[in-house]
């Protein structure tokens, strides 16, 4: 209670008000500093103790405010808590938590913001607008940042360049954003931005009409300044393409353990970038995340022969 005060926690006890008391409950949590982890851990203690003495008088009377401090526990961590048994209101909101939000992932915490069934994979600029008019600043951060670590997962989890680069974008703004470097409403607008670039490179990677391989194999290319450039887009696609198709018909199972084998596809994407015009100053470091960047894709390139 000390942890979410002044915030009255009180308007779970009436169904109509369980999401709204949650969202408040849980933007309140996330603008304290190191909010999350302490609410966490001081709701573990209660969990544990409640397990030792649920069953006594005096901590029945509590069972509802536990129950809910749980479910709020659920919803930052992204995994449900325990489930007491009953048929008051710690039923319902086991049932809040087990059916319409922890079993759905990302879209849990969307739902308790009041956002009814977001299609979250295209991050279309009306999601993203409906998103930055959550009251509840703070919540907003919590869920762009979830939606992009998770899209960025998904989207691009074979992709090396596009992690890193994504993932440093977001951890940048998150931390001027922890140490309230800037106002969670500024870093809802980079974090708009980001989603917004995300998609952008999702859709330019489907224009240039390459496989999910040969646009990883792409940016590994374009990650180059200088390749960017000098060089023709229409030259690295080409140039990606043989990459895939080099990699897929020489790289033998477990290739990244056999070091004559790295040594030949070593030498013939070298031949292939000279035989192209690379920018020569980069290409000892493309050479070696194109190879990183196949490892990444693992079975995947065996699989596709």
């Amino acid at each position: 209670k000390d942890i979410l005060h002044p915030v009255d926690f009180s308007g779970f006890q009436e169904k109509s008000k369980r999401l709204e008391t949650l969202s408040i409950c849980l933007d309140h949590i996330l603008g304290i500093t190191d909010g999350k982890q302490r609410f966490c851990d001081t709701v573990l203690k209660i969990t544990k103790a409640n397990a030792l003495c649920g069953t006594t008088d005096e901590v029945k009377d509590l069972e509802d405010d536990v129950v809910f401090l749980q479910a709020l526990k659920a919803l930052l961590i992204k995994g449900p808590g325990p489930k007491p048994p009953g048929e008051g209101v710690d039923y319902q909101l086991q049932q809040l938590l087990s059916e319409s939000l922890v079993a759905e992932g990302v879209t849990d915490v969307f739902k308790v913001a009041g956002l009814k069934n977001p299609d979250i994979s295209i991050m279309s600029d009306a999601f993203l607008e409906e998103v930055s008019k959550i009251p509840q600043k703070n919540l907003a951060v919590e869920l762009l940042q979830r939606l992009i670590k998770d899209e960025l997962k998904s989207k691009f989890k074979t992709n090396i360049v596009k992690q890193k680069r994504f993932s440093e974008m977001l951890s940048a703004s998150l931390n001027k954003y922890s140490n309230r470097a800037i106002e969670a409403a500024q870093v809802i607008e980079e974090l708009i931005r980001m989603a917004k670039k995300f998609r952008e490179d999702l859709e330019r990677g489907i224009a240039l009409g390459l496989t999910s391989s040969e646009q990883s194999f792409y940016d590994a290319l374009a990650d180059n300044p200088s390749a960017q450039k000098l060089m023709k887009e229409e030259v690295l696609v080409k140039m990606a393409r043989e990459l895939a198709e080099l990699l897929r018909r020489d790289a033998t199972i477990d290739w990244q353990y056999k070091e004559n084998v790295q040594a030949k596809l070593r030498l013939k994407i070298k031949t292939l970038l000279k035989r192209y015009k690379y920018p020569p100053d980069e290409q000892v470091i493309a050479v070696e995340t194109v190879l990183q960047q196949a490892e990444t894709l693992g079975e995947e390139l065996v699989a596709a022969k």
